[in-house]
């Protein structure tokens, strides 16, 4: 009961000071939301682990969270050397109606709208990535396709990591698919944007980081959002969470001004977006992003214009495990259900 009482008064807390700053309740403006196939200018989108679908599909709890807008993760292949493209490489999960498309159409149809994400780091590290393990870049453009006709989404992510950035031959055969994907959506009238999930420093991007990007403007690939990982840093000193976000935006900001000199800072702001990890992350508990971080940063990014607010992930929005780092269905920290979500949910323009 006293945990509950003070759980309850932090959440007044927030809405308190929210209300302050100039946001309504959570939920109140949905006239504004967007639905079907442009996402709003600035959006959040948490992700959802749609390997582990216990506590609730993601149309569930998009409902019960109030998050709109889901990045669904992963896309990626069933083993190394495929060009066929499964939800979490299960080939129980093609890409198909079956796999997600309820749930996807319900979104879609409350104002809502999806962005599947190819890689992460399971699939980065064992060749499974679609770029890395399919050689053929018309039959990757081909699976980008089927993603858009499918599950008619706005935004495809590409998460790369670990040795998907090492991998030159599969980031150049990923950005000349992006291309000619974008070349056939254009000669049917389909909008649709790529985004790239890296990892980042409290910095910025690293080099490896720059390389995918300078690849991608090399092949002519139009990228709308690089979102920076801003969690797991592993520097082994206890980190300000909300700091490390604005230094690695800050550094990213300036990375992308030198890479893209013709577009006004306005539109480097709005290419940036910003993944958090609400609670403990697996480093432990130096890197704790706190309930107050989210409204500091919620702050942050309202200021700079980013596009693009996230966090991983929406299973993990609750206080069911008060003192565990990395786990993947609670934040590790006391909190009430959804508060992170509350709190990002006003981000969405």
């Amino acid at each position: 009961m006293r945990r509950h009482s003070r759980l309850v008064a932090a959440l007044a807390t927030a809405t308190a000071t929210l209300a302050a700053i100039g946001f309504g309740a959570p939920g109140a403006s949905a006239g504004a939301w967007h639905g079907g196939g442009v996402l709003p200018r600035q959006v959040f989108a948490p992700y959802f682990e749609t390997y582990d679908t216990s506590g609730g599909s993601p149309a569930a709890l998009s409902q019960a969270s109030g998050a709109r807008y889901l990045s669904l993760a992963f896309l990626q292949t069933a083993q190394a050397g495929s060009c066929t493209v499964y939800w979490n490489g299960d080939t129980s999960e093609p890409i198909s109606y079956s796999s997600f498309g309820s749930d996807i159409s319900a979104i879609q149809a409350a104002g809502g709208n999806v962005i599947p994400s190819f890689g992460g780091y399971a699939a980065d590290t064992t060749g499974t990535e679609l770029a890395d393990s399919c050689t053929n870049v018309s039959a990757i453009a081909q699976v980008y396709e089927q993603v858009i006709t499918t599950y008619h989404v706005p935004r495809i992510d590409l998460d790369i990591e670990g040795t998907s950035l090492t991998d030159t031959a599969g980031i150049n055969r990923r950005n000349e698919a992006v291309a000619q994907v974008e070349s056939w959506a254009a000669a049917r009238g389909i909008s649709i944007q790529f985004s790239y999930t890296l990892p980042t420093l409290t910095t910025g991007l690293d080099s490896e980081d720059d390389a995918v990007i300078e690849n991608a403007i090399a092949d002519h690939a139009r990228i709308s959002t690089v979102n920076l990982l801003t969690f797991d840093y592993y520097i082994g000193t206890e980190q300000n969470m909300v700091t490390d976000t604005e230094t690695a935006a800050a550094g990213t900001y300036t990375e992308l001004q030198s890479l893209y000199p013709s577009e006004p800072p306005a539109e480097v702001w709005h290419m940036i977006g910003v993944t958090e990890m609400p609670g403990i992350d697996d480093f432990g508990p130096d890197e704790t992003f706190t309930m107050p971080d989210a409204i500091a940063v919620l702050n942050w990014a309202r200021s700079k214009g980013i596009g693009t607010l996230s966090f991983w992930a929406l299973q993990r929005d609750n206080g069911g495990c008060p003192g565990t780092k990395g786990a993947g269905t609670c934040s590790g920290i006391a909190q009430p259900t959804w508060y992170f979500s509350h709190v990002f949910e006003h981000f969405t323009s």
